[in-house]
């Protein structure tokens, strides 16, 4: 990680099934292993985090407590619970961004609530017309980031170009990637395939072509190839593509462990392949990604599975830290003040 200062992320240690002790030991990784380079706050109930670990240990490890009276539920609405829960960990996690206080959120908690919460308590980025969920996929050749898989089931054209920005910056700045390549989601490679949305996203993406590095539409097949970095879509083909995505990693590894156990020749053969088994979990694991970013609003955000272990919080906290250090909203700022100035000069 790049940079001097630590940043400050702020975790909703009441976000996620299993809340707040994932959250807690999950931070508790954070700070033995990433200690030097980021610092955890901590949001919730202030009593119920000290059961997992009291405060004065947290303190060594360089963490503080901010105390939030409520907390917001898995299946509970998004915007009622925004209106009627001011003091819920994640309106407080905001609150610290849109201070100062804090450089990042962190939370497994109801998605819908993370998003409502960070688009009404940080608002935009200037020129960005709706956020979008990016989904950091593994490949054959490492990592792609697809998005957006929920935030924006309605899209527009625009939008999709737009996300397209932001997923190239954030591919660009934090995963390192020279120079991304950008494909479109679609049932066909011709430029004429798909929905009018798909057609219209297509053409704007056409004239910004070089700059965007836009190589076109790409099949489903294509996102696990590793031959696109930046897969955009709108967010119901994209979490509909994720969900499915998990589900046959999940049919893959129990098919794998009934198979094993059927025979001593096959055991055998699975204590041969441990190693190569190891590292297919490690590329596989959304625990070693930790979660996703939201990209468009004012401010870091990290959205964890809401069934996160320790090392997956660890992880995406230590995502939000490399998006602080990488200057990721102001980039992605940028690059949409450039579009926007085209778009003027051009009428």
């Amino acid at each position: 990680m790049t940079g001097k200062v630590r940043p400050r992320i702020a975790l909703d240690a009441m976000g996620g099934d299993d809340a707040p002790l994932s959250a807690v030991l999950g931070a508790i990784q954070a700070a033995e292993r990433f200690g030097d380079e980021l610092q955890v706050v901590l949001v919730g109930d202030g009593a119920a985090i000290e059961r997992v670990r009291p405060a004065h240990e947290l303190e060594k490890l360089g963490m503080e407590i901010v105390h939030s009276s409520e907390s917001v539920g898995m299946g509970e609405s998004a915007t009622g619970s925004y209106r009627k829960k001011q003091d819920s960990s994640i309106a407080v996690a905001n609150r610290l961004v849109s201070e100062g206080k804090v450089d990042a959120i962190v939370s497994a908690g109801n998605t819908g609530a993370v998003v409502t919460a960070s688009l009404l308590g940080l608002s935009r980025i200037k020129g960005v017309l709706r956020p979008a969920i990016a989904s950091i996929v593994p490949t054959v050749h490492g990592r792609s980031l697809l998005l957006d898989v929920g935030a924006v089931a309605d899209a527009k054209p625009a939008n999709l170009f737009q996300f397209a920005v932001m997923g190239r910056v954030y591919a660009e700045t934090v995963q390192g990637t020279k120079k991304p390549r950008v494909g479109l989601l679609n049932i066909g490679e011709e430029r004429e395939k798909g929905s009018d949305l798909y057609k219209q996203a297509f053409r704007l993406l056409e004239e910004r072509a070089a700059e965007i590095n836009f190589i076109g539409n790409v099949e489903g097949r294509d996102v696990l190839s590793g031959d696109v970095d930046v897969v955009v879509c709108d967010g119901f083909t994209g979490n509909v593509l994720l969900k499915f995505a998990e589900s046959i990693i999940g049919v893959v590894n129990g098919t794998i462990r009934k198979e094993l156990g059927k025979s001593l020749v096959h055991k055998f053969g699975a204590l041969l392949m441990k190693p190569v088994f190891a590292k297919l979990k490690a590329r596989l694991n959304y625990e070693e990604v930790g979660g996703a970013p939201l990209l468009g609003v004012n401010g870091i955000v990290v959205i964890a599975h809401g069934s996160s272990s320790p090392l997956a919080i660890r992880n995406a906290i230590h995502m939000a830290a490399a998006m602080a250090q990488e200057r990721v909203v102001a980039k992605i700022g940028e690059e949409l003040s450039r579009e926007l100035l085209r778009e003027e000069a051009t009428g």
